[in-house]
């Protein structure tokens, strides 16, 4: 029984890391998301091998109480599913500022968290453009984040490039 289940953890290894990799060497774009209020993002990803990549996102997010400007990296592995189909996660953290426009209580600051990533992506083929969808929780942001957790699901769109 241990041989079976030894032999399929390394078959498994081997598909996983035989599949090409379909990630393009630079990507810019748009990342929409709701993080503590609407907001977008400018997102840029450059790969660092051919399967994972840096992910800086800067961004704006505006809601009733307050507003904020957030600097983002993330490192992600990315993993091809079916044609330009991939999903990805990763790990990283950001910085940001933000204002309190709540007239009982105002206060501004900076604050920094550790952001997690997963999603899925899809790439066309015939024309260079990459959408994907993921979930990013981040955690820490005293003063941003009630109870220091937040977390955001965004579509983006970027034009991919060499």
């Amino acid at each position: 029984m241990n041989k079976i289940i030894l032999s399929a953890i390394v078959a498994l290894g081997f598909a996983l890391s035989a599949q090409a990799q379909d990630i393009s060497k630079n990507a810019l774009g748009i990342r929409f998301g709701d993080n503590d209020g609407l907001g977008g993002e400018l997102s840029y990803q450059r790969a660092l091998g051919s399967n994972n990549r840096l992910e800086m996102d800067l961004g704006f997010r505006n809601s009733n109480d307050v507003d904020a400007f957030k600097l983002t990296g993330i490192y992600q592995w990315v993993w091809n599913i079916d044609g330009g189909f991939n999903w990805y996660a990763g790990v990283g953290a950001g910085v940001g500022s933000y204002s309190n426009k709540n007239k009982q209580f105002k206060d501004n600051g900076t604050f920094v968290y550790a952001a997690g990533d997963i999603g899925i992506e899809y790439g066309f083929r015939e024309v260079p453009i990459q959408l994907s969808l993921d979930f990013r929780p981040e955690f820490g942001g005293n003063g941003y984040y009630s109870n220091n957790y937040g977390s955001d699901v965004a579509l983006a769109i970027r034009y991919r490039f060499n």
